[in-house]
């Protein structure tokens, strides 16, 4: 969420985005309005549950703490500063966009935890719902929705919920049970909860459910009954950009944010879309986090992709505004493989040493790493891939390994930026990034020597942070920023040019048979050929 209020005549925002690079953190961040300088922020950890292979969970209560949390430090070290925290004057939330939580909304309690993005509890789910599909068709639905049949979105988290746990069958049953992505939740409780707290969305977060029509930009009851959900469950859909609720004595400490609005809402990576200013058909960003997510800005009109990508919402700034479309490419593994390497094989002792190790060998003596831990996203949408490591010899070390994993990051990015330029039908020539794995040199750099275009990195990568701010600021009623960027003066960039050396020592950003012959061995690799 975001806040806002004048220091030496200047408006400052601060925001709180839960989970926008690494999914189990928290993270707050305050903006001058007129520079988008950060002036303070705070972080918490949150913990994630995995009581099953491939069951991602978190704790909804313990999110909402963590929020509590943030706002609390933030400010504390901003009355440090000499700030009036009195003169706060909006709030903006940035989330998880297909993280699915229900509770009880006469009680407030969380009925089960929330089911991260990435957990594949549900593929039985979703062979049930393709096989009644015509032809078997993943596709069914991606006229109406944008997206395919996955794992990935709420609709079958949310379906899965009501199969499997009692207490939310019960209050399904019963009118008890309200259902919302992080956003929602957030939003509910800070502005009242179970005493009249506002149980809405916005138009990016509900575009990932499989429950919205991206063209009528409403719910749409045949969805709903394809998926048997009652539409009474889901949230209000609003715009990005407007005054949703105000902030709740009992949700701050002190009471220091009574009444301050909540104006601005987007997913994640829409958030990360306009902190990185990308308001122009055609303008790219790709962040780098968890996973993995390109989104192009396709303008008013929806492009629906031939080659493997997702129709979604890219934002709405205002109620009266029109609704501007993205193609996005989304790649579950990327951060994630070198918290693998970190944390399943010890060969690193922090994140950060990734680039050292890596730089060590400067190559991966033709070993490549698919990290298909939670299966393969765009463009194959393969939710029963695994992982695999080949291409070892005796000579191979943990540095080769290390180099292969960045690699890894950099050849799904290029297999969805291919994709992306056939959809469009225009080459990308620079790709603007951001996301906490751009931080490492040699990651960058390779990316733009495998994309063979330079790749540009503000050096303030709170750009998620940064657009949920905007959203904040732009509403009616609020009204304290501009979508000017040259204004921003503290966003400067750091651009990384390709170097056509690297395709003469790799001639290949994919692992195929037809490449690499060991992938025969192994079923779980698709072959691009057939």
């Amino acid at each position: 969420m975001a806040f806002i209020w004048p220091r030496i005549n200047l408006w400052l925002f601060s925001l709180i985005n839960q989970g926008h690079i690494n999914s189990c953190h928290t993270g707050s961040r305050v903006f001058n309005a007129r520079t988008a300088e950060v002036v303070s922020q705070h972080q918490v950890e949150i913990r994630q549950r995995f009581p099953k292979e491939g069951w991602v969970e978190e704790d909804p209560k313990e999110i909402l703490q963590s929020v509590y949390d943030c706002m609390e430090r933030t400010c504390e070290k901003l009355t440090q500063l000499g700030t009036d925290i009195s003169n706060i004057k909006a709030i903006g939330v940035s989330n998880q966009r297909e993280t699915t939580v229900v509770w009880d909304k006469e009680t407030g309690e969380p009925l089960y935890n929330a089911i991260v993005w990435l957990d594949l509890r549900t593929q039985s789910t979703v062979e049930k719902l393709i096989e009644k599909t015509p032809d078997k068709n993943k596709n069914y639905l991606k006229d109406k929705t944008g997206l395919p049949i996955s794992t990935y979105f709420s609709a079958v988290k949310l379906r899965w919920l009501i199969d499997n746990v009692e207490e939310v069958a019960d209050a399904v049953h019963t009118g008890c049970a309200v259902f919302g992505t992080v956003d929602t939740w957030l939003i509910w409780c800070l502005t009242g909860g179970k005493n009249g707290g506002v149980h809405c969305t916005d138009v990016t977060n509900a575009s990932r459910t499989m429950l919205f029509n991206i063209h009528t930009m409403e719910w749409d009851l045949e969805l709903c009954k394809y998926f048997d959900i009652p539409h009474q469950i889901l949230p209000e859909v609003r715009s990005s950009s407007e005054i949703y609720g105000y902030m709740v004595r009992e949700a701050c400490k002190g009471g220091s944010l009574a009444g301050v609005p909540i104006s601005g809402c987007l997913g994640d990576q829409s958030a990360a879309l306009v902190g990185q200013m990308c308001f122009k058909d055609g303008q790219t960003k790709n962040t780098y986090g968890t996973g993995c997510f390109m989104i192009q800005n396709t303008g008013v009109k929806p492009v629906m992709s031939d080659h493997g990508l997702l129709t979604t919402i890219a934002y709405k700034l205002g109620k009266d505004k029109p609704a501007y479309y993205a193609l996005e490419g989304s790649v579950a593994i990327a951060g994630a493989a070198v918290r693998w390497l970190k944390d399943n094989l010890g060969i690193i002792k922090s994140s950060s040493d990734i680039e050292k190790l890596a730089t060590a060998a400067g190559t991966s003596y033709g070993c490549y790493f698919v990290p298909a831990f939670s299966g393969l996203y765009a463009p194959y949408w393969e939710p029963s891939a695994r992982g695999i490591i080949c291409g070892l010899t005796q000579f191979t070390n943990k540095s080769h390994l290390a180099f292969a994993a960045l690699e890894a990051v950099c050849f799904q990015t290029r297999e969805v930026l291919d994709a992306m330029n056939q959809d469009s039908g225009v080459p990308l020539t620079k790709l603007q990034v951001d996301g906490g794995m751009t931080a490492n040199k040699l990651l960058m750099q390779l990316q733009a020597d495998i994309l063979c275009i330079p790749v540009v990195r503000p050096t303030m990568s709170e750009t998620t942070a940064l657009g949920a701010a905007v959203a904040a600021g732009l509403a009616e009623g609020v009204c304290v920023w501009t979508l000017h960027p040259h204004g921003l003066t503290s966003v400067t960039w750091h651009r990384f040019n390709f170097n056509f050396g690297w395709g003469h020592r790799k001639k290949t950003s994919k692992v195929t048979v037809a490449n690499f012959p060991l992938v025969k061995c192994s079923p779980i690799i698709p072959n691009h050929n057939q």
